[in-house]
């Protein structure tokens, strides 16, 4: 794989082209009551050629990446691009001819990596402090340790190597009594997740995390189901950062504006027209696409297009102000009349996808009210932690969401545990009820590595980082049972 080595003579009779050599290698680790799961290993690599020409552009992709499976791979690629050439949404000579050079590196990138046994002793440890009652049914600790190398070169000069180091974890128990189960997880499943080495399991609170989510599932099987009303809702870091997901993000992303996701994952409530002009949420809410955060899940230096990256503002004192677009997909507004500043945000998940726009790290900037402060404000809701389960139409803005964990706000004090809290909403109008929004006390760093989108299909890793924030009067509601 051609990391650092030069590239050898390629004959491409071509206006542009590129190749994006992907490395990614992942060890999975678990422990299941008690009992070692098997090591999961894997190694993944391969290159993709993109080419423009003749006003067309072309992909292909190749795992031999020896120099004639390079040429092979351009001349594939420039093939496709003359063949559709005609039929193209843009003029490819109107896109960027990206020309960055230099080199990103994960924190602690070279810190020394926990033996295999290390690691099992640890989630071991975690697994036995998590089997403290006979109602503790099922339990388990893991950690994914992913390794990653992407190198551009492309034929404008450009040639960025960035190398990553990402870590994977989690806990939980699932608790039976009376009838009823319940399951509590550290942050959610896979929600802790972020570019480093072990700091990250001492951010997140990792050990000691066995006995708590135990203790947590023992609290929730035993508690009142949750009260149903229009009331106030609290909700924490690991539960914004799927808010901010699946009713920000993805209704961000451009290409899905634009009309792509139609029969797959669906449209957005989020037109072309709305940008510089539509209320997103209350003058409280301050929302930032940020890929320089060196920890958070997808920091990078530059996308897949060639193109750097740098922290823009989506939305600003709740005015929308940018989608998630990258050249490509900025390029396309532009044929349909509209000027719209995006971000470097256009990913492929591997080295067999092209690029299209994920949304990346996508953060709500910390406010000025202390965790106390909005409690104390509260006459009737509920704070809610850990999403579970979400719900959302196909233009990302009617929204169903339920958390794991619940505890009632009375007269300014946090009270009773109830569990299966959940509530609803509207995206166009939800984030407008935003009353107050917590101070960097409250923020917290999290993700997620599994985000679906396009065809053919991609998952990808995405950063969030939010603090706890209040919405006056939402509609909440509890399980049946």
């Amino acid at each position: 794989m051609p990391f650092e080595s030069p590239l050898p003579a390629l004959d491409v009779a071509a206006d542009f082209w590129s190749l994006r050599f992907v490395e990614e290698s992942s060890e999975s680790y678990a422990v299941r009551k008690n009992v070692p799961q098997p090591l999961e290993v894997s190694t993944d690599r391969g290159v993709m050629a993109t080419v423009h020409a003749d006003c067309g552009m072309g992909y292909a992709a190749t795992s031999d990446t020896s120099p004639a499976g390079l040429q092979a791979a351009l001349d594939a690629a420039l093939a496709w691009a003359r063949a559709t050439a005609r039929m193209g949404l843009v003029d490819t000579r109107s896109l960027p001819r990206p020309g960055a050079r230099g080199e990103y590196r994960s924190p602690s990138l070279d810190a020394p990596h926990p033996s295999r046994r290390d690691i099992y002793e640890m989630l071991a440890t975690e697994s036995r402090a998590a089997a403290i009652d006979p109602r503790i049914v099922d339990w388990q600790a893991h950690v994914d340790v992913r390794t990653a190398t992407h190198r551009l070169v492309t034929s404008a000069g450009a040639d960025v190597v960035q190398r990553y180091r990402f870590l994977y974890a989690g806990a939980s128990a699932t608790a039976h009594a009376d009838g009823d189960t319940q399951r509590r997880t550290l942050s959610g499943d896979r929600a802790v997740c972020q570019q480093g080495a072990g700091e990250i399991l001492e951010r997140a609170g990792f050990v000691g995390s066995g006995r708590q989510v135990a203790e947590e599932a023992l609290e929730l099987v035993l508690a009142p189901n949750c009260p149903s009303g229009t009331m106030d809702v609290l909700l924490a870091p690991d539960q914004m950062i799927l808010q901010i997901h699946e009713s920000i993000g993805h209704p961000l992303e451009l290409d899905r504006i634009l009309g792509d996701e139609r029969n797959f994952a669906g449209t957005s409530f989020v037109s072309a027209e709305m940008f510089g002009r539509y209320r997103y949420g209350s003058d409280l809410l301050d929302v930032s696409f940020d890929p320089t955060p060196e920890a958070e899940l997808a920091s990078y230096a530059v996308d897949d297009e060639g193109t750097r990256a740098r922290k823009v503002r989506l939305i600003e004192r709740g005015l929308l102000m940018r989608p998630l677009g990258g050249a490509l997909s900025q390029a396309r507004a532009r044929a349909e009349g509209f000027e719209l500043d995006g971000t470097a945000n256009a990913r492929g998940n591997g080295w067999h996808r092209p690029p299209i726009d994920r949304m990346g790290n996508v953060n709500v900037e910390p406010g000025s009210a202390s965790l106390q402060e909005m409690i104390a404000g509260v006459e009737r809701g509920v704070m809610m932690r850990t999403n579970v389960s979400w719900s959302i139409d196909d233009s990302r803005n009617k929204f169903q969401f339920g958390c794991e964990w619940g505890r009632l706000i009375e007269d300014g004090e946090l009270t009773r545990v109830v569990r299966s809290p959940n509530y609803r909403g509207v995206s166009a109008t939800f984030w407008r009820s935003l009353a107050k929004v917590g101070d960097a006390g409250t923020f917290e760093l999290m993700g997620t590595p599994f985000c679906g989108k396009g065809e053919p299909g991609q998952v990808i890793r995405v950063g969030h980082a939010a603090p706890a924030c209040l919405f006056d009067d939402v509609d909440v509601f509890g399980a049946e049972r």
